[in-house]
Parts: structure tokens; sequence; C-alpha cells
């Protein structure tokens, strides 16, 4: 790092770290917000997609729904809009399981 360091301190580039055209973008910005509209899209079966290769043939394994969380983010008000529905989504497989547990038990 230490060629990092002459780079800064030379004069012709020493504006380069003052600049903000330069700077790294902040985490909370580099995630574009959408609204309770486009909510769908992350649990969606028409935007998942399974990817097998990627474009130069190389074989992976991920979805098109991991692409969509890495670049978009819920905004505020509708990220606390489905902590509850996921929540609500929580309570109600623990319910269908105890009901199922309750049923094998008895056969």
């Amino acid at each position: 790092m230490s060629s990092q360091e002459e780079i800064l301190n030379d004069g012709r580039f020493s504006c380069v770290a003052r600049d903000p055209r330069f700077w790294e973008m902040p985490e909370k910005e580099r995630k574009v917000k959408i609204d309770k509209r486009f909510r769908a899209m992350f649990h969606d079966k028409k935007f998942k997609l399974k990817y097998t290769v990627d474009k130069r043939g190389r074989p992976v394994n991920y979805t098109s729904t991991e692409n969509l969380r890495r670049f978009y983010a819920l905004s505020e008000s509708d990220s606390d809009l489905s902590e509850s529905d996921n929540k609500d989504l929580t309570v109600k497989k623990k319910k269908k399981k105890k009901a199922k547990g309750k049923g094998e038990a008895d056969s």
C-alpha cells in the first residue's frame, strides 16, 4: 500500500482523493429502492430463472432472484410491511407443522 500513499502524495494526483467522483458509493445508496408495487418480483415464480451456465459457458448455481436482491431493495416503509408479512407466513407455517405433527401422532 505504500505505492498507493506515494500516488496520493504526488501533487499531480492529490486532487483524486478529494474529488467526489472517485469516492466509493455508500452501502445504503448502492441498491435501487423500489416500492410495494414491485415487491412481488422477489418471490413470484415469473421472475425466477435458474441459471446453469454463465455468459461464458462456465457452470454456475444461482437464480435470477439472487441478482434482484443484490441490486434492488424495498423502500423503508415497504420493508416494514414485508417483515410483518414474513412474520405472518412463519406463524402460519408453524401452525401447519403443529397440525401435521398432531395428525401423525394419532395414526
